[in-house]
């Protein structure tokens, strides 16, 4: 079993890379960062699982079509792919520029297209595969400052659904998940007056892991899910819950 993993080298991404191969899952790790790429593939080799690492522009069909190349020639066949990578570029509507919108559509949205296609064609032949694209909360809610990153996480959810009704009838299930406050390298420079003021938002009162998300990508991919495909499972500690 082999999975690919967009945004792998760090955050979200690198925990369920490791989650999944302590599964016994070889894992491609996809990143834009060749070098962060090539640290966390060593970290999962170090589990005794081959694990190699990718350098790709995910926006870019050209270079997700190359990139699938190696990897077809590296691991045969991708059996799981978590479509991860995303990145923010938050400003008031009034002062976001074109080039802040295009961006984040781009990676977020595009980027899930690109390797939904490109790696899902094969899974259709093959009349297996677990997809599982990464949204956010901010996708269901909006933020104020956000509207970029809102419509591109929007769009993931109905990408998904889409998709999941296009491939049921071989056997590839699509699944997403939608996130809230994760606990990462960002909300760790916040202040703690801010941070407490986020909690405020959650029943939970506390932010989640890395690892709650990776759970979920666990549960999915798996034969417990087998009956399962097109949801969006929420994992925000009861955030959306509350509003």
């Amino acid at each position: 079993m082999a999975a690919l993993v967009t945004g792998g080298a760090q955050g979200i991404g690198k925990e369920i890379a490791l989650r999944l191969a302590g599964r016994g899952a070889a894992i491609a790790v996809v990143d834009v960062q060749k070098e962060t790429a090539e640290a966390t593939a060593q970290e999962i080799g170090a589990l005794g699982v081959e694990a190699r690492a990718y350098a790709c522009d995910v926006s870019a069909f050209d270079a997700v079509s190359s990139l699938a190349n190696s990897v077809h020639q590296d691991f045969e066949k991708v059996d799981i792919l978590v479509n991860n990578a995303g990145i923010a570029r938050d400003r008031l509507l009034m002062r976001m520029t074109p080039e802040d919108w295009d961006a984040v559509i781009s990676v977020n949205l595009t980027g899930v297209f690109n390797f939904s296609k490109v790696f899902g064609l094969p899974m259709l032949k093959r009349r297996t595969g677990n997809i599982v694209n990464i949204s956010s909360v901010i996708g269901q809610a909006g933020n104020a400052g956000q509207v970029n990153y809102a419509a591109s996480k929007a769009g993931v959810i109905g990408l998904t659904k889409a998709l999941a009704k296009e491939f049921a009838g071989r056997g590839v299930r699509v699944n997403a998940i939608a996130p809230g406050f994760i606990r990462t390298a960002m909300t760790e420079t916040l202040t703690q007056d801010v941070q407490d003021k986020m909690k405020e938002t959650i029943p939970l009162n506390r932010f989640g892991e890395p690892g709650d998300v990776a759970n979920i990508v666990l549960f999915l991919v798996s034969d417990l899910a087998s009956y399962v495909t097109g949801q969006v499972i929420n994992c925000d500690g009861g955030m959306i819950m509350a509003r």
